[in-house]
């Protein structure tokens, strides 16, 4: 029965991933692994459908953490560029996470009209899974002087 159990857990996750799309974020994509490394680490020490569970329910948790903080490093090296990147110049960085290198090139800073915020635009041109990618981006200054994509 426990047996049982495992499996339609590791079938079910599994098939939520498989069916999902790839746009999912690294937050989510850690969340699966971690349901899955969980589900079978619980019903490992455990040996019941409780410890599968929580150890499913764990797992969740901490895979969500660690993709999310993946996140987190390109979103600061972005920021990091706003803040000190020379205007025209590009700064470059590779994730040591994921291997997704970026270059980013920031332009001069101006005074958006409609709310008086001061705003930069970038070029950013990344490649992803060997795919790249070129897009333009816009953060502004919040009141707390951090840069936030508009």
């Amino acid at each position: 029965m426990k047996f049982k159990v495992l499996l339609i857990m590791s079938a079910l996750i599994l098939s939520t991933a498989a069916c999902t799309n790839t746009s999912m974020n690294k937050g989510q994509q850690g969340a699966i692994g971690g349901a899955a490394g969980g589900a079978l680490i619980g019903q490992a020490i455990g040996n019941d459908t409780e410890s599968t569970l929580i150890g499913a329910a764990v797992g969740t948790m901490v895979g969500y953490i660690v993709g999310n903080e993946m996140d987190k490093y390109d979103r600061k090296q972005l920021s990091n560029a706003y803040e000190s990147g020379p205007s025209g110049q590009p700064v470059a960085w590779v994730n040591p996470d994921t291997g997704s290198s970026y270059q980013v090139v920031p332009q001069p800073a101006y005074q958006n009209s409609s709310n008086n915020q001061v705003c930069r635009q970038a070029e950013v041109m990344a490649t992803i899974d060997g795919q790249p990618q070129k897009t333009t981006t816009t953060a502004c200054r919040n009141n707390q002087g951090q840069w936030v994509i508009q």
